[in-house]
C-alpha cells in the first residue's frame, strides 16, 4: 500500500531527531547540516516529500528565488512599497492611553490640534514623547493597533 504525502510527513513527525537526521541523509544524499532545529529539518523533509509527490517549483519560480537570494544582484530586489497616500481629507484616529488624538490629512501636510505637520512621525513622538514611526503608530503599517481611518466627504 502506497502512503499519502500526508501519512508520509506524520511518519516523519513522530521519529526522532536522530533518525530526522538519518532520513535527511538518506533523502537527500548528504549530510544534515549541524546547528539546524529538528523542526527546521522536519519542514525541509516535510517540503522534499510533497516535491517528490507534486514536482518541483516552476523553472520561472525557481529563477525568480536564486535572483531574489543574490545579495549582488539589485535589479532583482522586490519593489520598495509605494509611499504612503492619504487623500487630503482623510482622518486618522489613534487612542493613546486613553486619549483620542485626531490628525486630518491636507494637501501638503497634517493637521493636528490646529497646527500643521509636515510627518505623521512629528505628531507621533509630540503624542507619546518618544520617536515613533507615524505610519505605525496610526495603523497604517501592519501591527496589532486598531484605529479609525475616514474620509470626509467632499
Amino acid at each position: 500500500m502506497t502512503r499519502t504525502t500526508a501519512e508520509k510527513i506524520a511518519v516523519l513527525q513522530a521519529l526522532e531527531t536522530q533518525a530526522v537526521r538519518a532520513r535527511w541523509e538518506q533523502a537527500l544524499k548528504r549530510p544534515a547540516p549541524k546547528g539546524i532545529s529538528r523542526d527546521l529539518l522536519l519542514r525541509a523533509l516535510a517540503y522534499h516529500v510533497q516535491e517528490q509527490a507534486e514536482g518541483n517549483l516552476s523553472k520561472a519560480a525557481l529563477k525568480r528565488l536564486a535572483a531574489l537570494a543574490d545579495p549582488n544582484d539589485h535589479r532583482s530586489r522586490p519593489p520598495r512599497p509605494s509611499a504612503l497616500r492619504l487623500r487630503p481629507g482623510t482622518r486618522l484616529v489613534r487612542e493613546w492611553r486613553g486619549e483620542a488624538h485626531q490628525v486630518s490629512v491636507l494637501d501638503d501636510g497634517f493637521d493636528y490640534r490646529g497646527e500643521r505637520y509636515a510627518s505623521l512621525s512629528q505628531i507621533a513622538r509630540i503624542i507619546t514623547g518618544t520617536r515613533w514611526s507615524g505610519p505605525l503608530f496610526f495603523g497604517l503599517r501592519k501591527t496589532g493597533v486598531r484605529v479609525e481611518v475616514s474620509a470626509d466627504d467632499h
